[in-house]
């Protein structure tokens, strides 16, 4: 029987051991910030995040958000409903600044220094969108907000956010997700036997349709080789992922 030299066995533990992000793009939906409302904000749930983004900002992670509308405004549900499509989207932009700058306030009140960033232009309450800007923001240890989705109609917020993550030099996007703890090959909500998966690829969540992001932005995702972690918005859950631990779904696509 061979035993292990005290040396090896550090090095074993220190290769085992978790890595925090360097740098993350965090996408919370509107309805993440609902808390138990049917719509709206809950302020203890804006709080309970930005206390969460202040901890991994304060352990050395840097931090870029989006954040979507759901809890205001559906652009898809508006054009079902007739409203031309473009319009609906526009609006569902603009709902996403009421979420960024709630976000903002939250964050500030727990100490973290935050901007702003829309892709359209509301000057009196938010910087223009500017990469260059959004990254000297980040090394100086902001926490950068980018609202109004990609600035265009018939993209998602999810696809902003793959967007963002890779002009910012992102090594992750971080997907919170509410009351599901990951990515399942069915609603759990809806389908009680459906299974929870802890690993896939890009391209599967594709093929499967599974609801985890909309296909432009997998796409985006898949060509780039940027992880995707999914998991629920629950107490200490953004801290640990940001810190490298497994919590939820993990969406890679293997290098050659």
């Amino acid at each position: 029987m061979s035993v292990r030299s005290e040396e090896a066995s550090e090095t074993a533990s220190a290769a085992e051991a978790p890595r925090a992000f360097r740098r993350t793009l965090l996408k919370l939906s509107g309805e993440a910030l609902m808390g138990e409302r049917r719509y709206g904000i809950d302020p203890r749930t804006v709080a309970a995040i930005a206390e969460e983004v202040a901890a991994v900002r304060a352990a050395g992670t840097d931090m870029g958000i989006v954040v979507g509308a759901g809890n205001i405004y559906r652009g898809m549900a508006a054009a079902a409903e007739g409203m031309d499509r473009a319009t609906a989207d526009y609006a569902g932009m603009l709902a996403t600044l009421l979420n960024a700058l709630t976000l903002q306030d939250a964050l500030e009140r727990a100490g973290v220094d935050t901007r702003v960033q829309s892709a359209i232009a509301v000057s009196e309450v938010a910087e223009p969108y500017i990469r260059r800007r959004a990254i000297r923001h980040l090394e100086k240890g902001r926490v950068v907000i980018f609202a109004a989705g990609t600035g265009n109609p018939f993209f998602t917020t999810d696809t902003a956010a793959a967007l963002r993550a890779l002009e910012i030099g992102a090594e992750a996007i971080l997907m919170a997700k509410n009351g599901v703890e990951g990515v399942y090959d069915g609603d759990p909500r809806e389908n009680p036997d459906a299974r929870f998966i802890p690993e896939l690829t890009h391209l599967e969540a594709i093929e499967r349709g599974l609801k985890v992001m909309d296909t432009t932005a997998l796409s985006l995702c898949m060509d780039n080789r940027l992880p995707i972690y999914v998991f629920e918005l629950a107490d200490g859950n953004i801290r640990r992922v940001a810190a490298g631990e497994r919590v939820g779904t993990i969406i890679t696509t293997p290098s050659d």
